[in-house]
C-alpha cells in the first residue's frame, strides 16, 4: 500500500478535499485508524496527558516521542505520520532543531515533524526545511506555552487577532507544509485559511479550515474528564472497556473463565 506524501496533503487542500488528521501512540491504535482511513497521523506530545498521565505535555522527552514514533510507523501503512517535536527540543537554537527534528526522522522514521509558535519559530522551521526536513506549524493555542498563555484557553480574541494570522503567514514563508491552528474562533480561522497556500488543520477552530485534528482519546470517550466544547464523541469505549472488563474480573472471581474451550488437554 501507498504511503500518503506530503504533496498528497497539499494536494488536497487544492482539490477542496478535507483532510482527517487523528493522534496515535502506538502499533495497535495506528493500525486501527490507518485502516478506517484516516489521512494523517500526529504522533503527539498529547502522550503526556493521554498516556502517561501527566497534567500537561511539558515532561514530555525525545526519547519518549522517538519511542512512540517508531511504534506507529510499524502499525501505519497508508496515513502520512507526523511526530512531535517536545517542550525545550526546538526552542534554545536552531541548532537544537535540527538535532532532534533530525532524529525523529531517522530513529523515528516518521515523515515530518511539528513544532508549536509562529513568528518565534520561523528560524528553526526554515532551518529544518532547509535540511530536508518537513514541518507542520502549530499556532493559536501552544499546549507547550500554556503557563505564558494563562492556561489552556482560547486564542485570538482581545485584539490579538492579527499577532495570530501573522503567526501563520510566517510559518508559511518559513516553509511549513501545513500548519494546525488551536483553539481560536472559526472567523479567525477562516481569514487565515483563505490567506494561505499551505493545508490548514483545525482543532478548536471551526468549520472553515481545510481539514480536523482530534486526539483518539477524547474522541473515543477514553479520557471522559475531558470535555471542551470542540470535542465530538463517537462510541463511548470508555464505557465499553470498562463493562468488558466487568465482566471479566467476574468471570475469574466465579471460576466460569477460563473453560474447557479456553484450555489446554
Amino acid at each position: 500500500m501507498t504511503r500518503l506524501t506530503i504533496q498528497d496533503i497539499q494536494t488536497m487542500k487544492s482539490r477542496g478535499e478535507r483532510i482527517a488528521m487523528v493522534t496515535a501512540y502506538d502499533a495497535t491504535f495506528a493500525r486501527l485508524v490507518d485502516e478506517a482511513g484516516a489521512d494523517v497521523i500526529l504522533v503527539g506530545d498529547s502522550l503526556g496527558m493521554v498516556v502517561q498521565g501527566h497534567d500537561s505535555t511539558l515532561p514530555v522527552t525525545m526519547d519518549h516521542m522517538v519511542y512512540h514514533t517508531q511504534s506507529v510507523m510499524r502499525g501505519a501503512n497508508r496515513c502520512l505520520v507526523i511526530g512531535d517535536l517536545p517542550f525545550m527540543s526546538y526552542q534554545v537554537t536552531v541548532e537544537d532543531a535540527l538535532r532532534n527534528g533530525g532524529r525523529l526522522l531517522s530513529e523515528g522514521a516518521c515523515q515530518a515533524v511539528k513544532l508549536e509558535g509562529g513568528v518565534r519559530s520561523a528560524p528553526a522551521i526554515r532551518a529544518l526545511v532547509e535540511a530536508g526536513i518537513p514541518v507542520c506549524g502549530h499556532i493559536g493555542l501552544t499546549p507547550q506555552s500554556f503557563n505564558a498563555l494563562g492556561g489552556f484557553r482560547v486564542q485570538g480574541r482581545n485584539g490579538t487577532a492579527e499577532k495570530i494570522l501573522e503567526d501563520a503567514k510566517a510559518v508559511e514563508e518559513a516553509g511549513a507544509f501545513c500548519i494546525v491552528l488551536e483553539a481560536i474562533p472559526a472567523p479567525l480561522a477562516k481569514t487565515i485559511t483563505e490567506a494561505l497556500t499551505i493545508p490548514t488543520v483545525g482543532i478548536g477552530a471551526g468549520v472553515h479550515c481545510d481539514g480536523q485534528v482530534l486526539v483518539s482519546y477524547d474522541y473515543l470517550g477514553l479520557n471522559d474528564g475531558f470535555k471542551p466544547r470542540f470535542l465530538k464523541r463517537y462510541p463511548p469505549l470508555g464505557d465499553a472497556v470498562r463493562e468488558a472488563t466487568k465482566g471479566y474480573v467476574n468471570d475469574v472471581r466465579e471460576g466460569t473463565f477460563p473453560g474447557d474451550e479456553h484450555s489446554f488437554s
